[in-house]
C-alpha cells in the first residue's frame, strides 16, 4: 500500500468535525439562584455617617467593613458591589472619606461600612490623628463587626499600617 492511499484511509475513518460551542451554559435554577441572593446587595440605601465610635448606628446585627489606605478604592468597591455609581462618595483625592459611613443592606442590621483610608491625606496631621484614633476604636470595639475587606494598591508596598491591619484582623478571626 501506498503512502497516499493509506492517509485516504485514515482520513475516512474518523469522526466527522463537531462544532464546538463556546456558550456559557448555566442551570436556570442556579441563574435565578444567584440572581436572587445579590439582590440584597442591590438594596444597600446610605444609613449615615459618623464622626466618631459613640456616634455610630446601634451595634446590632452585622457589619462587613472595608478599609485600606487613602484612595485604595474603598468608596468604588462598595458602588461595584451594589451596581450603584454615587452610593458611597469616591473620589481622586486622597481623604475624601473623612467619617465612618454605614450603608444599609435592605435591614438596618445588615450593614456595609466605609471607614475613613489611613495613610496619605490632603488634611492636617491633628486631623489624620483623629481618624486613626475612631479607626482603631471601631475595629478594636464593634461587637457587629463580623468581616473587613482590606483594599490594598498593588502599585504600592505594604506599609506598617497596612500589615497591622492584617494582624489585627487575623487575631479578630475577620
Amino acid at each position: 500500500m501506498r503512502r497516499s492511499e493509506k492517509s485516504k484511509d485514515t482520513k475516512a475513518k474518523l469522526a466527522p468535525k463537531q462544532k464546538i460551542s463556546y456558550e456559557k451554559k448555566t442551570d436556570p435554577a442556579v441563574t435565578a439562584y444567584a440572581v436572587q441572593s445579590l439582590t440584597w446587595l442591590r438594596q444597600a440605601e446610605f444609613l449615615m455617617s459618623a464622626p466618631k465610635l459613640d456616634l455610630c448606628v446601634e451595634d446590632t446585627g452585622y457589619e462587613i467593613a472595608f478599609a485600606g489606605r487613602s484612595n485604595a478604592g474603598k468608596s468604588s468597591a462598595i458602588n461595584a458591589l451594589t451596581n450603584q455609581k454615587q452610593l458611597a462618595r469616591a473620589s481622586k483625592r486622597p481623604g475624601r472619606t473623612q467619617m465612618i459611613n454605614f450603608f444599609s443592606l435592605g435591614n438596618p442590621d445588615q450593614r456595609l461600612v466605609d471607614l475613613p483610608g489611613y495613610g496619605y491625606a490632603a488634611v492636617p496631621e491633628a486631623m489624620k490623628i483623629v481618624w486613626q484614633k475612631e479607626l482603631e476604636n471601631y475595629l478594636i470595639h464593634r461587637k457587629s463587626l463580623q468581616g473587613l475587606v482590606l483594599l490594598m494598591d498593588i502599585r504600592h508596598p505594604l506599609q506598617h499600617f497596612d500589615l497591622m491591619m492584617l494582624e489585627w484582623a487575623h487575631s479578630r478571626h475577620l
